[in-house]
Protein backbone atom coordinates (compact mmCIF):
# COMPACT_ATOMS: atom_id res chain seq x y z
CA UNK A 1 0.00 0.00 0.00
CA UNK A 2 3.21 2.05 0.66
CA UNK A 3 3.84 1.85 -3.20
CA UNK A 4 0.24 2.61 -4.58
CA UNK A 5 0.21 5.82 -2.13
CA UNK A 6 3.55 6.94 -4.09
CA UNK A 7 2.17 5.97 -7.60
CA UNK A 8 -1.24 8.18 -6.59
CA UNK A 9 0.56 11.27 -5.31
CA UNK A 10 3.57 10.62 -8.23
CA UNK A 11 1.01 10.39 -10.98
CA UNK A 12 -2.03 11.69 -10.09
CA UNK A 13 -3.29 15.03 -7.90
CA UNK A 14 -5.21 13.07 -5.37
CA UNK A 15 -4.74 14.13 -1.92
CA UNK A 16 -3.01 11.18 -0.72
CA UNK A 17 -0.54 11.30 2.04
CA UNK A 18 2.71 9.66 1.01
CA UNK A 19 3.58 6.58 2.93
CA UNK A 20 7.01 5.09 3.42
CA UNK A 21 9.69 6.36 0.73
CA UNK A 22 12.03 4.37 0.19
CA UNK A 23 13.97 2.10 -2.84
CA UNK A 24 11.19 -1.17 -2.31
CA UNK A 25 8.23 1.37 -2.02
CA UNK A 26 9.76 3.10 -5.31
CA UNK A 27 10.00 -0.67 -6.58
CA UNK A 28 6.43 -0.87 -5.97
CA UNK A 29 4.84 2.17 -7.11
CA UNK A 30 6.20 1.74 -10.89
CA UNK A 31 4.40 -1.28 -10.73
CA UNK A 32 1.10 0.18 -9.52
CA UNK A 33 2.05 3.33 -12.74
CA UNK A 34 0.17 0.85 -15.43
CA UNK A 35 -2.85 0.67 -12.65
CA UNK A 36 -3.33 4.34 -11.82
CA UNK A 37 -2.59 4.64 -15.85
CA UNK A 38 -5.50 2.58 -16.66
CA UNK A 39 -7.71 4.54 -14.42
CA UNK A 40 -7.27 7.73 -14.71
CA UNK A 41 -7.41 7.17 -18.66
CA UNK A 42 -11.05 5.28 -18.00
CA UNK A 43 -11.79 8.73 -16.16
CA UNK A 44 -10.40 10.77 -19.05
CA UNK A 45 -12.60 8.31 -21.55
CA UNK A 46 -15.81 9.20 -19.30
CA UNK A 47 -15.60 12.97 -19.50
CA UNK A 48 -14.79 12.75 -23.13
CA UNK A 49 -17.83 10.21 -23.75
CA UNK A 50 -20.10 12.37 -21.50
CA UNK A 51 -19.13 15.77 -23.54
CA UNK A 52 -19.85 14.46 -26.67
CA UNK A 53 -23.23 13.17 -25.36
CA UNK A 54 -23.50 16.38 -24.36
CA UNK A 55 -23.21 17.78 -27.93
CA UNK A 56 -20.12 19.12 -27.93
CA UNK A 57 -18.25 18.75 -31.18
CA UNK A 58 -15.64 16.15 -30.73
CA UNK A 59 -12.51 18.74 -31.15
CA UNK A 60 -13.88 20.67 -28.48
CA UNK A 61 -14.44 17.56 -25.81
CA UNK A 62 -10.96 16.15 -26.75
CA UNK A 63 -8.97 19.53 -25.92
CA UNK A 64 -11.19 19.43 -22.77
CA UNK A 65 -10.14 16.15 -21.98
CA UNK A 66 -6.30 16.91 -22.40
CA UNK A 67 -6.59 19.99 -20.12
CA UNK A 68 -8.08 17.61 -17.81
CA UNK A 69 -4.78 15.16 -17.79
CA UNK A 70 -2.99 17.94 -17.28
CA UNK A 71 -4.59 19.27 -14.42
CA UNK A 72 -5.05 15.98 -12.90
CA UNK A 73 -1.19 15.32 -13.27
CA UNK A 74 -0.07 18.62 -12.60
CA UNK A 75 0.99 18.88 -15.87
CA UNK A 76 4.32 17.41 -13.98
CA UNK A 77 4.85 15.04 -17.42
CA UNK A 78 4.55 17.85 -19.75
CA UNK A 79 7.15 19.73 -17.51
CA UNK A 80 8.92 16.65 -17.63
CA UNK A 81 8.81 16.38 -21.73
CA UNK A 82 9.99 20.13 -22.09
CA UNK A 83 12.98 19.94 -19.92
CA UNK A 84 14.11 16.76 -21.51
CA UNK A 85 13.94 18.02 -24.79
CA UNK A 86 15.57 21.12 -23.94
CA UNK A 87 18.92 19.31 -22.61
CA UNK A 88 18.71 17.32 -25.59
CA UNK A 89 18.45 19.99 -28.13
CA UNK A 90 21.21 22.25 -25.96
CA UNK A 91 23.87 19.80 -27.99
CA UNK A 92 25.66 20.77 -24.87
CA UNK A 93 28.07 18.57 -22.12
CA UNK A 94 25.95 16.46 -20.03
CA UNK A 95 26.75 18.46 -17.39
CA UNK A 96 25.73 21.42 -18.81
CA UNK A 97 22.29 19.90 -20.33
CA UNK A 98 21.41 18.73 -16.98
CA UNK A 99 21.68 22.23 -15.12
CA UNK A 100 19.04 23.80 -18.29
CA UNK A 101 16.73 20.59 -17.65
CA UNK A 102 16.60 21.60 -13.94
CA UNK A 103 16.13 25.62 -15.23
CA UNK A 104 12.27 26.55 -14.24
CA UNK A 105 12.19 28.44 -17.50
CA UNK A 106 10.96 26.56 -20.90
CA UNK A 107 12.95 26.79 -23.72
CA UNK A 108 11.78 26.91 -27.62
CA UNK A 109 12.50 23.14 -28.11
CA UNK A 110 10.79 22.44 -24.99
CA UNK A 111 7.43 24.50 -26.25
CA UNK A 112 7.40 23.30 -29.53
CA UNK A 113 7.55 19.96 -28.32
CA UNK A 114 4.47 20.81 -25.86
CA UNK A 115 2.54 22.30 -28.68
CA UNK A 116 2.69 19.63 -31.41
CA UNK A 117 2.51 17.05 -28.59
CA UNK A 118 -0.89 18.72 -27.42
CA UNK A 119 -2.03 19.32 -30.37
CA UNK A 120 -1.56 15.32 -31.47
CA UNK A 121 -3.65 14.12 -28.35
CA UNK A 122 -6.22 16.10 -28.96
CA UNK A 123 -6.78 15.34 -33.04
CA UNK A 124 -6.33 11.76 -32.02
CA UNK A 125 -8.83 11.59 -29.10
CA UNK A 126 -11.37 13.68 -31.26
CA UNK A 127 -10.85 10.98 -33.76
CA UNK A 128 -11.50 8.35 -31.44
CA UNK A 129 -15.00 6.70 -31.81
CA UNK A 130 -17.41 7.06 -29.08
CA UNK A 131 -17.57 3.09 -28.48
CA UNK A 132 -13.74 3.16 -27.49
CA UNK A 133 -13.19 6.33 -25.56
CA UNK A 134 -13.34 4.76 -22.27
CA UNK A 135 -11.51 1.66 -23.28
CA UNK A 136 -8.40 3.19 -25.52
CA UNK A 137 -7.79 6.42 -23.33
CA UNK A 138 -7.35 4.12 -21.03
CA UNK A 139 -4.84 1.95 -22.70
CA UNK A 140 -2.88 4.84 -23.71
CA UNK A 141 -2.75 6.34 -20.05
CA UNK A 142 -1.64 3.30 -18.85
CA UNK A 143 1.06 2.41 -21.89
CA UNK A 144 2.57 6.26 -20.88
CA UNK A 145 2.76 5.07 -17.39
CA UNK A 146 4.15 1.33 -18.41
CA UNK A 147 6.84 3.26 -20.11
CA UNK A 148 8.07 4.82 -16.97
CA UNK A 149 8.00 0.74 -15.36
CA UNK A 150 10.56 -0.18 -18.28
CA UNK A 151 12.35 3.09 -18.10
CA UNK A 152 13.14 2.20 -14.30
CA UNK A 153 14.16 -1.35 -14.93
CA UNK A 154 17.05 -3.05 -14.08
CA UNK A 155 20.35 -2.02 -15.26
CA UNK A 156 19.27 1.65 -16.20
CA UNK A 157 21.19 3.84 -14.14
CA UNK A 158 20.21 7.60 -12.75
CA UNK A 159 21.62 10.56 -14.60
CA UNK A 160 21.91 12.48 -10.67
CA UNK A 161 22.73 11.15 -7.28
CA UNK A 162 19.35 12.71 -5.82
CA UNK A 163 16.11 13.34 -7.56
CA UNK A 164 13.33 10.96 -8.27
CA UNK A 165 15.65 9.82 -11.07
CA UNK A 166 17.73 7.96 -8.40
CA UNK A 167 14.98 6.71 -6.25
CA UNK A 168 13.21 5.05 -9.02
CA UNK A 169 16.37 3.84 -11.78
CA UNK A 170 17.04 0.21 -11.88
CA UNK A 171 14.49 -0.26 -9.19
CA UNK A 172 11.54 -2.72 -11.29
CA UNK A 173 12.65 -6.30 -12.58
CA UNK A 174 12.19 -7.51 -16.40
CA UNK A 175 9.34 -11.04 -15.40
CA UNK A 176 7.45 -8.31 -13.20
CA UNK A 177 7.44 -5.50 -16.14
CA UNK A 178 7.28 -8.18 -19.03
CA UNK A 179 3.67 -9.65 -17.04
CA UNK A 180 2.62 -6.36 -16.96
CA UNK A 181 2.97 -5.77 -20.69
CA UNK A 182 1.89 -8.70 -21.73
CA UNK A 183 -1.70 -8.00 -19.65
CA UNK A 184 -2.17 -4.75 -21.33
CA UNK A 185 -1.10 -5.71 -24.94
CA UNK A 186 -4.05 -7.77 -24.62
CA UNK A 187 -6.38 -4.92 -25.37
CA UNK A 188 -3.86 -3.48 -28.02
CA UNK A 189 -0.51 -5.40 -28.97
CA UNK A 190 0.38 -2.84 -32.18
CA UNK A 191 -0.42 0.19 -30.39
CA UNK A 192 1.02 -0.96 -26.65
CA UNK A 193 4.24 -2.57 -28.49
CA UNK A 194 5.17 0.06 -30.88
CA UNK A 195 4.71 3.09 -27.97
CA UNK A 196 6.71 1.19 -25.68
CA UNK A 197 9.62 1.06 -28.81
CA UNK A 198 9.09 4.62 -28.82
CA UNK A 199 9.86 5.16 -25.27
CA UNK A 200 12.26 3.20 -25.14
CA UNK A 201 14.42 4.55 -28.18
CA UNK A 202 13.98 8.25 -26.34
CA UNK A 203 15.05 6.26 -22.73
CA UNK A 204 18.12 4.92 -24.55
CA UNK A 205 19.34 8.27 -26.19
CA UNK A 206 18.69 10.01 -22.91
CA UNK A 207 21.20 7.28 -21.05
CA UNK A 208 23.85 8.20 -23.35
CA UNK A 209 23.59 11.79 -23.51
CA UNK A 210 23.06 12.21 -19.78
CA UNK A 211 24.52 9.14 -18.63
CA UNK A 212 21.36 8.00 -16.93
CA UNK A 213 17.46 8.59 -16.31
CA UNK A 214 16.31 12.06 -14.19
CA UNK A 215 12.57 12.44 -13.63
CA UNK A 216 12.24 14.57 -16.11
CA UNK A 217 13.15 12.35 -18.73
CA UNK A 218 10.87 9.47 -17.18
CA UNK A 219 8.13 12.24 -17.51
CA UNK A 220 9.10 12.52 -21.19
CA UNK A 221 8.46 9.00 -21.62
CA UNK A 222 5.06 9.09 -20.39
CA UNK A 223 3.90 11.66 -23.31
CA UNK A 224 5.80 9.91 -25.48
CA UNK A 225 4.27 6.24 -25.16
CA UNK A 226 0.84 7.96 -24.13
CA UNK A 227 0.98 10.12 -27.53
CA UNK A 228 1.85 7.16 -29.54
CA UNK A 229 -0.68 5.12 -28.55
CA UNK A 230 -3.45 7.50 -29.36
CA UNK A 231 -2.37 7.11 -32.14
CA UNK A 232 -1.74 4.22 -33.75
CA UNK A 233 -5.08 3.58 -31.66
CA UNK A 234 -6.40 4.84 -34.74
CA UNK A 235 -5.22 2.32 -36.91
Amino acid sequence: MHGLRLALTTFTVLPVRAGRIDRDTARSAMYWAPVVGAALGAVLGLATWGLRLAGLPPLVGAAITVGLGALFTRGLHLDGLADTVDGLGSYASRERALEIMKKPDVGPFGVVAIVLTLLIQVAAISALPSGRLVAGLAIATATGRLAVTWACRAGVPSARPDGLGALVAGTTKWVWVLLLTLALAVGAPLAVACSLLAAAALTFHCVRRFGGVTGDVLGACVEVAATAALVLLLL
